[in-house]
């Protein structure tokens, strides 16, 4: 199903870009995508680039009861990531090496990692090497 509001950025996941919406007359930057700047309701939104750097804010495993498609992901940790840029969003978190997340915790600095995938664009993140 084609959204104009959230296209260009789903079309970025796809590429391996995670993007952000600035308000060229204002400044702000906005993410999930927005018709209407919050501060200046501007309807002219550009996309740019975010760094890619952020903080776990909160985060949770689902072990069971995934949605449809996502049953073979099982087990499967949801982040809510505030990235460098002030935004917050909402993306997949990969475990660590021993393929467990119990050694997480909040204000852990997290990367964006690019995983192109056509079917299911999802901003995936990973724990920052310090």
């Amino acid at each position: 199903m084609a959204d104009i509001l959230t296209d260009e950025y789903r079309d970025g996941l796809r590429r391996g870009e995670l993007l952000i919406q600035k308000c060229p007359d204002c400044g702000t930057l906005t993410l999930y995508p927005k018709y209407a700047c919050t501060n200046c309701q501007s309807e002219q939104w550009e996309w740019q680039p975010a760094g890619g750097h952020g903080v776990l804010h909160s985060f949770t495993v689902s072990r069971i009861g995934a949605p449809i498609g996502f049953e073979d992901d099982l087990p499967y940790a949801l982040a809510v990531v505030k990235l460098d840029e002030g935004v917050q969003l909402l993306g997949r978190l990969i475990a660590d090496e021993d393929g467990d997340w119990s050694g997480f915790r909040c204000d852990d600095l997290l990367e964006y990692v690019p995983t192109p995938d056509d079917d299911r664009p999802i901003a995936w993140f990973r724990r920052r090497a310090s």
